[in-house]
């Protein structure tokens, strides 16, 4: 039972990294900069917000809508972005593993 546990916090952990580095990636272009005058809105089933929320962690429904839209808007780009961070970490650094 404790590996089914520990299997799911590392798949969290790794949903939850692609989730900041694709908000990352949207910083980065400029995507969420500026102000924030336009209204998006439309009636989802309650079980697929939910589902949403609990899979990101988003706490409010413009939080989620927010990062759908920037997922979307850099979805493309995510490969090349994590590719590009290939060795940027110093071989000598100590981990302490």
């Amino acid at each position: 039972m404790r590996n089914i546990h520990k299997k799911k916090d590392a798949v969290t952990a790794t949903r939850a990294g692609k989730i900041h580095d694709m908000l990352m990636i949207a910083e980065q272009r400029g995507l969420l900069r500026g102000t924030r005058t336009r209204v998006v809105r439309g009636r989802m089933p309650e079980a697929l917000v939910a589902r949403a929320k609990a899979r990101t962690g988003a706490k409010s429904d413009t939080d989620l809508i927010e990062l759908a839209l920037a997922s979307l808007a850099v979805a493309d780009d995510y490969p090349e972005w994590l590719l590009s961070r290939r060795a940027t970490v110093s071989r000598e650094i100590d981990l302490e593993f």
